[in-house]
């Protein structure tokens, strides 16, 4: 049966636990939709794990809609959500109105996803009005990485762990339907999950959050360039793969591949009369 935001509403309410992965391709989300999880994230973060470009702000609005289309292709159940990406809203309300209904149209997505509390309050409410739900996202916000001075821990001191607090409410009553907290205290995290009526998706916040977020080539093992503190790796996916595509050279280099088990056969004396 398909997720709605409604489904995640619910959820929230009857203490159900949201899961939630990222993907970014076909393949991967019949796999993702296939193996029951609640929703689907194309995240920016494609630009890190499939684009090789080091970093979320280089990502496109283009790169996003790509992405976001092939995975909606390939989903049946899971609930959608497509990042924004950078400057793809920050500007003004108008572009955040109309980037997000590309996503939705050309991108196919379920439901958007952008980074920032307080300060994109105005740009949550007037993407809702226009009949687009929204995932809201603070804590630690990879897009502003520049301006936080690198990937840190957020809320740690009673100011910062205030205006977390203070986005939080503010992302749910401009009428965000879910929030992720990233890299946030799991203390912290719970007291937000508590206070908001909205599910919040945790990703390094701890237990107490109504669900959890990862990126699927570091929950897999497929990814190695960096590994947050917060990732646990259900596979070694990467060292299958890394196997299979040397075993696959030898048998190409020493004869064995292709086998007359994988070869056609020409019907009898079609070569005799060429």
């Amino acid at each position: 049966m398909a997720v709605t935001v409604s489904t995640c509403l619910q959820m929230k309410a009857e203490g159900k636990k949201i899961s939630m992965i990222t993907a970014y391709d076909y393949t991967t989300a019949r796999l993702v939709d296939e193996a029951g999880i609640d929703t689907i994230l194309v995240g920016d973060s494609l630009g890190n794990v499939m684009l090789g470009l080091g970093d979320t702000v280089s990502v496109t609005m283009e790169d996003m809609i790509h992405h976001c289309a092939a995975v909606a292709r390939g989903t049946k159940n899971a609930l959608v959500i497509c990042d924004m990406p950078f400057m793809s809203y920050q500007a003004s309300v108008y572009d955040a109105v109309v980037n997000a209904g590309r996503l939705m149209k050309e991108g196919r997505a379920n439901a958007v996803k952008l980074e920032g509390g307080v300060e994109v309050a105005e740009h949550i409410r007037a993407i809702v009005s226009a009949q687009i739900p929204v995932c809201a996202h603070i804590g630690l916000t990879p897009q502003g990485i520049n301006a936080l001075g690198g990937f840190k821990v957020q809320g740690k001191t009673a100011d910062s762990a205030r205006k977390l607090l203070e986005d939080a409410r503010a992302v749910e009553e401009a009428g965000a339907f879910a929030v992720v907290l990233e890299a946030i205290p799991a203390a912290l995290a719970a007291r937000v999950s508590e206070e908001l009526t909205i599910p919040t998706i945790g990703i390094g916040a701890g237990a107490g959050c109504d669900g959890q977020v990862l990126v699927n080539q570091d929950m897999l093992g497929m990814f190695h360039d960096f590994t947050p503190k917060f990732v646990r790796r259900f596979a070694e996916v990467g060292d299958i793969m890394r196997e299979a595509y040397a075993e696959y050279d030898r048998c190409v280099k020493d004869g064995t591949f292709p086998a007359a088990e994988h070869t056609y056969a020409a019907p009898e004396g079609v070569l005799e009369n060429l």
